[in-house]
């Protein structure tokens, strides 16, 4: 039986589409006719009224792809129900084209899904600006260096808690690759009791001067409280870390547009219960880039962080880590940060102190799925491991096609 070399092609992009139909000789304008048909989305709505989710099952069938609603749907039997958008980016883009011209707020949500088409395309090389320091995005995978000046750190609570141990640390930090240096005064832990903001800047104002002067990496301050993030940036610090997303400190955000600094938003929440897991992180995450912009903060100023680790069960964090790629739909670099974090206990049953192997394994993943910068206890191990995972990650896919 004859199978002309029959195989499946695993294209992710349609810049990857637009380069396997040309390796075929297509004609020109037939690659830019066809890319658009080689790719498959899936878009999710969540909680949409009954007329309009009526208009998206329509539309969608008319473009040639589908919508999956709920099956009251057809009798009005529900007041609401997520959608299922299913379809090739070509099919999603005249659908969009096609809510610009429909009415009940119909032309935003085209807007929307011509935007999230784009985004969730590969991301261009760009260029993150630590208030002078410039770091490469998309080019390769960025290492944020975790250095705790506190006593109670889950993972290394107390062992840089003086000026000269933290110093020593810092500069093994940037002598092991990493690109970032990330300062924690205050242990974000579970169950950590919390300290004032005088608690907080004395752990650091001894430290801070002499890291900024000595060294030559942009310096990163881990916390929520503005009036630490005020005294850091008046030293000279580049960014802000704020754990709690901008919406426990009403002030921070605005200081950052003073600033302009960028800041890592992650997700947190008291308890680990979502009505939709992914939804409801990305509706919080979603809140805190409104926050950011509405301080006049943008684009790659603006970095997310989906909280692996906080206010989730193991099971959620597995979760996120397996469909972080979903993340890029905000169209903001991605941080994440598994480093020693107790989910990898629970699935190894290993203490801290033996949780490297998990952890490189859960970042190397991550960047494979879109993260753009991985924040990291192990340095040096994750120099040589994001060296490896960029090579095969971030090489331009599709190149050799032909010689495939």
């Amino acid at each position: 039986m004859q199978h002309y070399g029959l195989r499946w092609i695993d294209l992710r992009t349609t810049e990857e589409a637009r380069q396997a139909i040309a390796q075929i000789g297509a004609d020109p304008m037939g690659v830019v006719k066809m890319a658009d048909k080689g790719i498959a989305r899936a878009l999710k709505l969540e909680r949409v009224p009954l007329r309009l989710a009526h208009i998206l099952k329509q539309e969608m069938l008319s473009s040639g792809g589908d919508a999956a609603v709920h099956r009251e749907v057809i009798v009005g039997g529900v007041a609401e129900t997520d959608v299922l958008l299913l379809g090739t980016v070509r099919q999603l883009r005249v659908l969009a084209d096609q809510l610009r011209l429909q009415p009940f707020g119909l032309r935003d949500l085209g807007e929307w899904i011509t935007r999230l088409l784009h985004v969730v395309d590969a991301a261009p090389e760009r260029v993150l600006d630590c208030r002078g320091h410039l770091l490469p995005l998309g080019k390769r995978t960025l290492i944020m260096g975790i250095l705790n000046v506190t006593p109670d750190s889950f993972s290394d609570g107390g062992k840089f808690v003086d000026r000269e141990s933290a110093v020593l640390r810092a500069r093994q930090i940037v002598a092991e690759g990493a690109d970032i240096l990330d300062i924690g005064a205050e242990s974000t832990r579970h169950g950590a009791r919390e300290i004032t903001a005088r608690q907080e800047w004395e752990r650091l104002e001894s430290i801070l001067p002499d890291l900024l002067t000595k060294i030559d990496i942009p310096i990163s301050v881990d916390t929520s409280k503005a009036e630490i993030a005020q005294q850091a940036l008046d030293l000279g610090v580049h960014m802000i870390n704020d754990v709690w997303g901008l919406q426990r400190d009403a002030r921070l955000a605005q200081l950052l547009g003073k600033y302009q600094v960028p800041v890592v938003v992650m997700h947190n929440q008291q308890e680990p219960n979502y009505h939709h897991l992914l939804g409801d992180v990305l509706s919080f995450l979603r809140q805190s880039i409104g926050i950011a912009e509405e301080h006049g903060l943008t684009g790659d100023q603006i970095i997310i962080d989906p909280g692996f680790g906080f206010a989730k069960t193991p099971a959620q964090n597995l979760e996120i880590m397996a469909r972080l790629t979903e993340f890029k739909s905000l169209g903001h670099p991605i941080l994440l940060g598994a480093s020693r974090k107790s989910t990898l206990g629970h699935v190894l049953d290993l203490p801290v102190e033996e949780r490297l192997e998990g952890t490189l394994a859960a970042h190397v993943l991550g960047i494979a799925a879109g993260a753009d910068i991985i924040r990291v206890h192990d340095v040096a191990a994750h120099d040589r491991a994001v060296r490896i995972a960029d090579a095969i990650v971030r090489e331009q896919r599709g190149t050799h096609y032909a010689g495939a």
